[in-house]
């Protein structure tokens, strides 16, 4: 909305903002204090939320993508390492249809080498090298998606371009979440090769980043922020080591306050991320804040995803739609009918979640009572089968036709 402004020279007059996340602490290692920032920003080229941005449009720009720069600052000292993350570069959908997990749907898929490609491209203008992390599934619906971004790779992998393949499901599960070290030590030497980027006391650049890792699972939140905190917290240790607070063996966890403030950045930063893309925090956060799973934090990643079943369904269609009007993909001009979208016709204008659910529970609800009477008269249990037969019948057309019943974007389609 702000590009007419922009291109006709009335930069003073504009109030940049940033969508993210900013969080910062000081803790006392030793008898040092250092401050360290943690700043996330969010591309606005693909925004959305979770279901309705998935995957890349046809210029590359991926949804979820969000750079993330952690800053040390200590005696005049000033260290930053960045981190990208962002959606599977590739034309791909997943469409809310009642289901828990809706199917992926590749669309035009002989596009998406190219897509990819001028997606990594564009990472190599910004960062110079690229490592791609991908943390999906190697089987199911997420490995077919996954085998496709790994086709789409080998022509591109060079020097500058490379690619990780980790099933963080298949080697961490549900609670191993320490065996990420795995990981590293596939990706310790790329990172000690491109370095990060150091300040000395007088200002003068003593080391710069020349490469960047970009980290993926399906949504980039829950599997990517832990993860990304993980790879965060070697490199910090390292920058700490480089400036003197740290010796040779010395990690963040022999320093119980700092510890803790540095966890609880990273999952305060994963839940505000996570908040504007799916609606909820991040799921696995207990990991990321306590170094362990609990069993508060199992229940609380089970209301979580509940909480997301119900807004991807339910909610967040018209959030796109107002995405879409703030971000001024959807013009509402002079020369545009002004007339809202198209109201849906036939029977789709009567679908409605909210009445088929009544019926649905109000057939087994009938039928129930009138089981209950059949021993005295057969027709109750005539009724009582008509009644299942009744919300049998409005729950198979709910399952086939779950697309119908949820709340959908209603100015722009997914742009591919």
């Amino acid at each position: 909305m702000l590009e007419p402004l922009i291109e006709n020279k009335m930069d003073p007059y504009l109030l940049p903002v940033i969508q993210g996340s900013y969080q910062n602490f000081q803790a006392t290692v030793g008898t040092n204090i250092v401050d360290v920032t943690l700043i996330a920003r969010r591309c606005t080229r693909r925004t959305g939320t979770r279901m309705w941005r998935r995957g890349a449009d046809s210029d590359g720009y991926v949804a979820n993508f969000v750079e993330t720069e952690q800053i040390l600052h200590y005696n005049g000292f000033t260290a930053s390492f960045i981190q990208v993350r962002g959606s599977i570069p590739l034309l791909w959908e997943q469409i809310v249809d009642l289901t828990y997990k809706p199917s992926f749907e590749i669309v035009r898929p002989e596009d998406g080498p190219k897509v990819a490609e001028r997606h990594f491209l564009d990472l190599c203008k910004k960062y110079g090298s690229v490592l791609a992390v991908n943390l999906v599934n190697t089987h199911g619906g997420e490995g077919r998606l996954s085998e496709r971004f790994s086709n789409a790779m080998q022509p591109i992998l060079s020097d500058n371009i490379q690619y990780v393949q980790f099933d963080f499901h298949k080697i961490c599960g549900h609670i191993h979440f320490e065996r990420l070290s795995i990981l590293y030590d596939q990706i310790e030497d790329y990172l000690k090769n491109h370095r990060n980027f150091l300040l000395n006391m007088d200002g003068e650049k003593i080391e710069e980043q020349t490469g960047v890792v970009r980290t993926n699972c399906i949504d980039c939140l829950d599997r990517t922020n832990v993860t990304q905190s993980m790879i965060a917290r070697k490199v910090m240790e390292r920058q700490l080591n480089q400036i003197g607070v740290f010796n040779a063996n010395d990690s963040i966890s022999a320093y119980p306050t700092f510890d803790t403030s540095f966890k609880n950045m990273w999952a305060n930063h994963g839940d505000e991320i996570s908040i504007q893309y799916s609606g909820t925090p991040a799921l696995k956060g207990d990991f990321v804040r306590c170094g362990t799973r609990t069993i508060q934090g199992i229940a609380k990643d089970g209301w979580n995803s509940l909480a997301r079943y119900y807004l991807n369904n339910f909610a967040d269609g018209s959030k796109q739609d107002a995405i879409d009007l703030l971000q001024g993909h959807y013009i509402v001009s002079a020369s545009r009918d002004l007339a809202l979208p198209a109201e849906p016709e036939g029977l789709e204008a009567y679908v409605s979640m909210k009445l088929a659910s009544v019926l649905v529970l109000t057939g087994l609800m009938f039928a129930m009572m009138s089981l209950r009477q059949a021993r005295n008269d057969w027709r109750h249990l005539l009724l009582s089968l008509v009644s299942a037969g009744l919300s049998l019948g409005i729950g198979a057309y709910m399952r086939a036709n779950g697309r119908k019943f949820t709340n959908r974007p209603r100015l722009l389609k997914s742009r591919h």
